[in-house]
């Protein structure tokens, strides 16, 4: 308890204070920094029925660094990286039963690179996209592996 208020004074005398939102029923909407009247550091979002909806970082109001997605049940739907309010870098897809569905490259919130398919953790597919396209896709990994690098999937 003591680290929490010390956290929260140190907080305070930098001009953050924590946010709480809430629907129009009493449930907690959202919670997390503010400096003045803009979002920042960690955030919390949660559906009326209580359960999260989102997790992540804020800098300037606009989301950044990795953030987590969720269903209205709490399932894990997605996770991935933000920069400057967009998706980008790898992002994870998930199923009803919370395995990888598919994991893809992506740049301005848009495919832009690989695709992964999964189907019961195997892979079956992976897919090129350029600008939101598919221009390619290869059913065998030896496939893959002739037209492609591996280090292109880092």
């Amino acid at each position: 308890m003591s680290r929490f208020l010390i956290l929260l004074f140190l907080c305070a005398s930098l001009g953050k204070s924590y946010h709480r939102e809430f629907y129009e029923n009493g449930q907690l909407k959202a919670q997390g920094w503010k400096k003045g009247d803009s979002k920042e550091d960690f955030w919390k979002f949660y559906y009326e029925n209580g359960k999260i909806s989102e997790q992540g970082h804020f800098k300037d109001n606009v989301k950044v660094g990795y953030w987590y997605a969720y269903d209205k049940t709490g399932r894990l739907k997605s996770e991935g990286h933000f920069d400057e309010g967009n998706k980008v870098n790898w992002w994870l897809f998930y199923d009803e039963n919370q395995k990888v569905d598919h994991k893809c490259q992506l740049k301005d919130g848009i495919k832009n690179g690989y695709c992964l398919k999964y189907r019961n953790e195997e892979l079956k597919s992976a897919e090129k996209y350029k600008n939101g396209k598919k221009i390619k896709e290869w059913f065998s990994f030896s496939s893959f592996k002739k037209e492609n690098k591996l280090s292109n999937l880092k």
